[in-house]
């Protein structure tokens, strides 16, 4: 399955990102390489918020993500929701459906 994980980002959230953003990708990377997570980065303008795609078995694997998230730890996101994001048009669709 698709998982997003949706980062809620402090206000100061620019200004703060910097002294982790070294671990924060560390851990993206090597979810990367796991084949967990597809792609992630922040919104702009304003930058209130984050979304990773993920795609696992579980949401736990998400879940774990966040809990380990350098950002998360130290209060540079606020907030966090896992959602499961029913794929289905894309090469890449968990589940495509074609019209008929």
């Amino acid at each position: 399955m698709h998982y997003l994980l949706c980062y809620d980002l402090a206000p100061d959230y620019l200004e703060r990102r910097g002294q982790y953003r070294n671990e924060h990708l560390k851990l993206a990377w090597e979810a990367q390489e796991r084949g967990e997570l597809i792609m992630g980065g922040a919104f702009s303008d304003p930058a209130d918020m984050s979304v990773l795609m993920f795609q696992s078995d579980s949401p736990a694997v998400v879940e774990a993500f966040a809990k380990a998230d350098p950002y998360l730890l130290h209060g540079v996101v606020t907030g966090y929701k896992v959602r499961q994001w029913n794929t289905v048009v894309g090469k890449d669709a968990f589940t495509p459906l074609r019209p008929e």
